[in-house]
């Protein structure tokens, strides 16, 4: 294990990261009085909750609780352990810092045992499949393609791309001498068990790799693809849906192009991850895609917290612009800013770079179709305005986007462009879309007295009295050690009543036993869990008076006190009727004895 990270250079790395500019570079904030707010990147949310203190430089979620500073931002966000999080930060800075060799024990992960197992075996064998591409005669076909492809070396050596050998079982062989299960390697997709002998063989043979990585850069599944298609096997070969992979969650690219979507300040998003990797070829560097799967809320969620503004760039054929205006609708629906790009000769975003070159492509993905303009295109396709039914058709659909969405100005332009279009009056489009506003506006208010109904039934209950208690006593620990050692040395040297809270206090008499100082932020960084972090920072913004902190404390202990009584007292009671039915009289006697005891006890408190 490497030495420990000095005291002071964590300090200095805590301090000179601004909290504002590191979370920016994962979620879209925005400044609101002395916070900064936007989307809680650790729990599905529409209206934003998640706060940034300048100031205090420090994070909390009003939604699901997370919160702490800097450094936990990034252990949360990133699954990466203490000295992890702090060597990202660092390189930031300009210091670095070695942890090659810091023990995997310690990992602060959200990743079970077995997904751990699942993550390092795959990066096992993205390593092995760009090794046998890029350094064997057996991978030198499979380059050769890429480079024809346009692919150059800097491109494959970024992106990990590799070769899987055609025989069955060179990956399989390697994992089981690595010393990995097989059984879980087959779960997470790398290898398959025959039904017949229940043998094993590699999932992936004979083809050029490309790995897939989730938003902090792992790899956590694959996309094989044919050199030379064969009818009897599918062109590319995805990995199955896995512990570790799931692609109604999955943008390909997301890792890298974070950066590029918070400064460009827009999404392209694609349906193929060899468009964007002909993209970045292009050089636009914002570019992700879902793997194999329709938009999802899931990934909708995920770019909302980066960006507003999302670029759709399909296919051109039939089935791209159905995905298009599906996955523009979704985006649209979710108050996020959409263009389309339409690509002609029913193209994909690979082929048309390959047919008309980089340039052209890149101006057609600056001049995208604003959102209405694409619905309008969508609605004209197979449309005859020779035909009344067509025409009338046409104006439906194109009024029943506008209804409701549009601002008055745009309503104005595209209502005279259908009035122009379809050769009908703009008064007669008017009409037909003052009827559907009208209906639109009654159905809404409608569903908004349900959701308003609902809301209410759904209310979060406040804290109870003694988790508050227990809010405010272990505030005044954070605060001053003092606090703790007095608690340490009484007579009753444990006075919380959950175990979340008990977990908390016994690794802060811990922490206060290696710091001998109060540091709350320093002591969250140390919690080895997120939900026992959550507790900290909310401890920790609870308002304390000062002037009657002795009180606030005693009052704290007396109810806690309490509460437990109360509830040992309802243990004793339940336990002698149990003895009593059982005819453990003896044994009843002397369990009411001391229920008597106790409730005298707590009526002496």
């Amino acid at each position: 294990m490497v030495n420990k990270i000095p005291e002071e250079l964590i300090e200095k790395i805590r301090t000179e990261s601004d909290i504002v500019d590191v979370i920016s570079e994962y979620i879209q904030l925005t400044k609101r009085g002395r916070n900064w707010f936007g989307l809680c990147p650790f729990h599905n949310e529409n209206t934003p909750s998640f706060s940034v203190s300048e100031d205090k430089q420090i994070f909390h979620c009003f939604g699901c609780g997370a919160g702490g500073n800097v450094i936990t931002f990034v252990m949360d966000i990133e699954n990466v352990s203490f000295p992890e999080a702090v060597s990202k930060l660092g390189e930031r800075i300009g210091i670095h810092i070695d942890i090659q060799n810091q023990s995997m024990d310690n990992r602060l992960r959200s990743y079970s045992k077995k997904e751990e197992n699942m993550l390092d075996a795959h990066q096992f064998v993205a390593e092995y499949y760009h090794h046998l591409l890029m350094n064997t005669e057996d991978g030198e076909k499979a380059l050769n393609y890429l480079f024809k492809r346009g692919f150059t070396r800097e491109d494959i050596e970024s992106n990990g791309i590799g070769y899987s050998l055609p025989n069955g079982d060179s990956v399989t062989v390697l994992l089981q001498r690595k010393g990995f299960s097989l059984d879980e390697m087959v779960e997470c997709g790398l290898i398959i068990q025959r039904e017949n002998d229940h043998t094993y063989f590699d999932r992936f043979r004979g083809r050029i790799m490309f790995p897939i990585r989730n938003e902090s850069g792992k790899v956590i599944g694959f996309s094989g693809r044919l050199i030379e298609p064969k009818e009897s096997e599918a062109k590319y070969l995805n990995s199955p849906e896995t512990p570790i992979f799931r692609k109604s969650e999955v943008l390909f690219n997301l890792d890298k192009a974070r950066t590029s979507i918070r400064k460009k300040r827009q999404a392209i998003l694609m349906e193929g991850f060899m468009d964007v990797l002909a993209a970045n070829k292009a050089g636009i560097d914002n570019a992700v895609a879902t793997m194999g799967t329709s938009l999802t809320k899931e990934h909708i969620t995920r770019l909302k917290r980066l960006v507003r503004k999302v670029v759709i760039c399909y296919d051109g054929d039939h089935a791209g612009w159905e995905a298009a205006k599906r996955a523009a609708e979704l985006l649209y629906n979710e108050q996020m800013e959409v263009e389309v790009v339409v690509l002609p000769e029913q193209l994909d975003p690979d082929a048309y770079i390959r047919n008309y070159g980089t340039e052209s492509f890149v101006q057609m993905v600056e001049k995208p179709h604003a959102y209405m303009s694409f619905m309008m295109m969508y609605a004209r396709r197979n449309k005859n305005f020779q035909f009344e039914n067509d025409i009338l058709q046409y104006i439906q659909e194109v009024l029943e986007q506008l209804v409701g969405r549009t601002s008055p100005i745009e309503r104005d332009l595209y209502i005279k462009e259908l009035a122009k279009e379809t050769k009908v009056s703009e008064e007669a489009i008017y009409a037909q879309f003052r009827k559907l506003d009208a209906d639109f506006a009654k159905n809404y208010k409608r569903a908004d007295q349900n959701i308003s109904i609902k809301s209410i039934d759904f209310h979060p209950k406040n804290l109870n009295a003694t988790k508050r208690a227990e809010r405010l006593l272990l505030s005044h620990m954070l605060s001053d050690m003092e606090v703790v050692k007095h608690i340490i040395e009484s007579d009753d040297p444990q006075p919380f009543v959950h175990d979340e809270y008990i977990a908390v206090f016994v690794r802060l008499i811990g922490f206060c036993e290696e710091h001998g100082t109060s540091d709350y932020q320093r002591f969250l960084e140390i919690l080895d869990d997120a939900e026992l972090r959550k507790i900290v920072m909310e401890a920790a913004l609870v308002e304390r008076d000062p002037e009657y902190k002795d009180a606030e404390i005693q009052d704290c202990l007396k109810h806690l006190k309490k509460h437990r009584l109360e509830l040992e007292i309802e243990k004793l009671m339940h336990d002698s009727k149990e003895a009593e039915r059982m005819h453990e009289y003896d044994k009843a006697l002397e369990l009411f004895q001391r229920m008597v005891q106790l409730k005298r006890t707590l009526s002496a408190i």
